[in-house]
C-alpha cells in the first residue's frame, strides 16, 4: 500500500529526514508517534504528493511518485489536517464543506448537484451530524469542525485517510468523542495514518506505530512490540513508564 525505500529530505543545509525505510500494508492502521519537529507531518506531505524526497523512492497505492500524476493519487487519499481547515471558508454551510470532498475543491463556484447534496446529507448523518448541516463551519466547535473535516475525507470513499494530529486544541470530551469516530474504519475497509505525539490517543484501531525522533525511525512495528517504557523514553528523552488498559496505552512520567 505505502513504501518508503531510502528516503531523505533536506532542506537547505539542514537534514529533515534521514534514511527512512518503512512499508505499511493494506488494512493495517499506523500511528507516527514523535515529538514536534521530529519530521511527522514531512512524511505525511511526501505521502500527499506535496513534498517529494531529496534521495530515495515513496510508492502509495502501486504509483511511484516522480513517475505518475499525483493528483490522480490524491483521489484515494483523504487528508485531514489543521492547514486544510484553515484554507476552507467558514462561512460555508457545513454540508458543502463536506460535499467538496468528492472533488477535491476547496469550495465550489458552480451548481452543485442534488445527488451530491444528497450524499453530503447522508454522511453527515452517519457522523452524527445532522443538527449542524446548515450552519456555517465557523459556528461549529473545534471538535464539530474536526468531525466535518473527518466526513469531507470520508465521502469521496478513499483508500487511505491521513490525519494529521487531529485531536490538537480539542479538550478531553472533545477528543474522546473523535477518537470513538475512527472506529468506524474497521468497518469499511479504509486504512488510517495517524499522526501525534500523544500516546493516549492509540486507540485500539490502531495496529502499527512508527516512532520518529530527530529525522530518524527509532523503531516501527506491532504496537505492542514498539510502545514499551524503554523506546519512548529514547524518543521523547523522558523517564516514562508505560501501562495498557484496554488494548490502549497510558503514559506516567516517572
Amino acid at each position: 500500500m505505502i513504501k518508503l525505500n531510502r528516503v531523505y529530505f533536506r532542506r537547505e543545509s539542514r537534514e529533515i529526514l534521514s534514511n527512512i525505510n518503512i512499508e505499511m500494508n493494506k488494512g493495517e492502521h499506523w500511528v507516527i508517534l514523535g515529538k514536534n519537529g521530529s519530521g511527522k507531518t514531512t512524511i505525511l506531505e511526501m505521502l500527499n504528493g506535496y513534498l517529494f524526497p531529496s534521495q530515495g523512492t515513496i510508492e502509495v497505492l502501486g504509483y511511484q511518485f516522480g513517475s505518475c500524476d499525483v493528483r490522480e493519487v490524491r483521489k484515494s487519499i483523504g487528508y485531514i489536517s489543521q492547514s486544510l481547515l484553515e484554507k476552507l471558508n467558514y462561512s460555508d454551510p457545513v454540508w458543502e464543506v463536506v460535499a467538496t470532498g468528492l472533488y477535491g475543491f476547496l469550495r465550489f463556484y458552480q451548481a452543485i448537484p442534488d445527488e451530491v447534496k444528497n450524499k453530503a446529507d447522508q454522511m453527515l448523518d452517519e457522523m452524527n451530524l445532522s443538527h449542524v448541516k446548515n450552519q456555517p463551519l465557523g459556528l461549529l466547535s473545534q471538535g464539530e469542525r474536526k468531525k466535518v473535516l473527518l466526513a469531507r475525507a470520508l465521502i469521496s470513499e478513499p483508500e487511505i485517510i491521513i490525519m494529521d494530529e487531529p485531536c490538537a486544541g480539542l479538550d478531553l470530551y472533545e477528543r474522546e468523542k473523535l477518537l470513538v469516530e475512527l472506529e468506524r474504519f474497521n468497518k469499511n475497509g479504509i486504512s488510517l495514518i495517524y499522526v501525534t505525539h500523544h500516546v493516549e490517543e492509540i486507540v485500539p484501531l490502531f495496529s502499527n506505530v512508527m516512532l520518529l525522533n530527530n529525522g530518524e525511525i527509532i523503531s516501527s512495528g506491532k504496537k505492542k512490540e514498539i510502545l514499551t517504557s524503554e523506546r519512548i523514553n529514547h524518543t521523547f528523552q523522558i523517564p516514562v513508564q508505560i501501562e495498557w488498559s484496554n488494548d490502549r496505552p497510558w503514559i506516567q512520567v516517572i
